[in-house]
């Protein structure tokens, strides 16, 4: 059994639409087979498909096929994660809890003392 790549995507619970799953596909985050492809694509139990999301990049193998979108614990069942790309999702956990994002210091609008410090070190 095949089904589209998007339609696999929405139904196995990557995206929250199929129109983004699309959207996703076409702009080049999901590659089949490490092939760039459009969304009609088949795709079939023993693909691999490496998914990107914001900053976070996941592979998984199909196990099986679905075109409608169920619930959760079954979606998982339709693949199986790579455990390079687990490893690789917790490295990038931990530098993240190590690493402070920038601005994080910032809460909202400069105060009239923070405006005095960053006109003295140059401004914008």
């Amino acid at each position: 059994m095949r089904t589209r790549l998007d339609k696999w995507l929405w139904a196995a619970r990557f995206f929250k639409h199929r129109t983004a799953a699309t959207e996703a596909v076409d702009g080049g985050k999901v590659k089949l087979n490490g092939a760039a492809v459009k969304p009609a694509r088949e795709v079939k139990a023993g693909d691999r498909i490496d998914v990107t999301i914001g900053e976070e990049t996941r592979s998984v193998v199909v196990r099986a096929i679905a075109d409608k979108r169920g619930s959760a614990t079954v979606a998982q069942t339709l693949y199986e994660e790579t455990t390079a790309s687990i490893e690789q999702r917790e490295r990038a956990r931990e530098l993240r809890k190590l690493a402070a994002p920038p601005g994080a210091d910032l809460h909202g609008r400069p105060t009239k003392r923070d405006r005095r410090r960053i006109d003295r070190f140059g401004g914008y």
